[in-house]
């Protein structure tokens, strides 16, 4: 698959963050308070940056193991932890780890989504200090593409009406991640 010129990526990019704008102002699922519906006018955003698209290797865990990860609202989330994202950013070598939501009871697809939950050095100044998330897609080889520019904030940065797991430790950076949502504009 051939990379897009940086140009289009940073029109899809901001495309994409507006139809999220849209769905979040208008959209009856949408996680903003309707009591702050009506002076939301878009999330905010560090400009789109495609150096914060970097190459990373999936070093996966021979034996998945299953964790617990602890959520905003103490209810407990079991995951798989299938291994570790290994990448360079800022000349700084750094891993976080990779999970699978563990299929409920009775289910027996299994979900082709890896989750990584992570801080860093802009959490609780210029980002959400809880966590953001990446969301990436399973891929049959363990070479991938970490995009920051996709990283987003939990549904609970906007209402504490969600349950949002936590990054563990491990996943906390060091270094700033100035690319993605930053705070929610808005009070909750």
């Amino acid at each position: 698959m051939a990379r897009q010129s940086d140009e289009t990526y940073v029109k899809d990019l901001e495309a994409m963050r507006r139809e999220k704008d849209h769905f979040f102002k208008e959209d009856h699922e949408s996680p903003i308070p309707h009591r702050l519906r009506p002076e939301f006018s878009g999330l905010s955003y560090f400009p789109v940056d495609p150096n914060y698209r970097i190459r990373a290797r999936l070093v996966r865990d021979p034996n998945p193991e299953r964790v617990v990860l602890a959520t905003s609202k103490g209810i407990p989330r079991d995951m798989l932890r299938v291994g570790v994202f290994e990448f360079e950013i800022g000349g700084t070598k750094q891993r976080l780890a990779v999970f699978k939501a563990v299929p409920p009871p009775g289910h027996h697809h299994e979900d082709r989504s890896l989750f990584i939950p992570f801080r860093d050095a802009t959490s609780g100044k210029d980002t959400y200090g809880a966590a953001r998330y990446l969301d990436i897609e399973e891929q049959p080889a363990d070479e991938y593409e970490l995009d920051f520019n996709l990283a987003y904030n939990p549904y609970c940065a906007y209402s504490d009406d969600y349950v949002c797991p936590f990054p563990p430790r491990e996943n906390w950076l060091t270094v700033p991640i100035r690319a993605g949502e930053k705070n929610f504009p808005l009070k909750v």
